[in-house]
């Protein structure tokens, strides 16, 4: 099994895409570094996951939330869908502008 989890990282090292924004205005865009993070938290190394792309990790448990709250319609779970939103949103952007202007 981990020899299986092996190949796929290395697949997914060798085969990530390139960003287009990037490569045409040699400034990152607010999704930059989300397949890196996604690679190390595959990895199991949270904190260097949340260093690239700290919206990574509530960006996951949002689509988790978003699938169990479709499956079996929790109540009350479009209002905690809408926060989530906004929090990840939010973490989006400051992480964004925490990269243009710390980095």
């Amino acid at each position: 099994m981990q020899f299986f989890l092996l190949n796929i990282i290395k697949w997914l090292e060798a085969h990530q895409l390139p960003c287009l924004f990037k490569a045409i205005t040699h400034i990152d865009c607010p999704g930059c570094g989300i397949q890196r993070s996604l690679l190390l938290l595959i990895r199991g190394d949270i904190p260097g996951s949340f260093k690239i792309y700290p919206a990574l990790i509530p960006i996951i448990l949002l689509i988790a939330f978003l699938i169990l709250h479709v499956i079996k319609n929790i109540k009350g779970g479009t209002v905690i869908l809408k926060y989530s939103y906004l929090f990840c949103a939010g973490t989006i952007l400051l992480g964004y502008i925490y990269k243009l202007l710390i980095i």
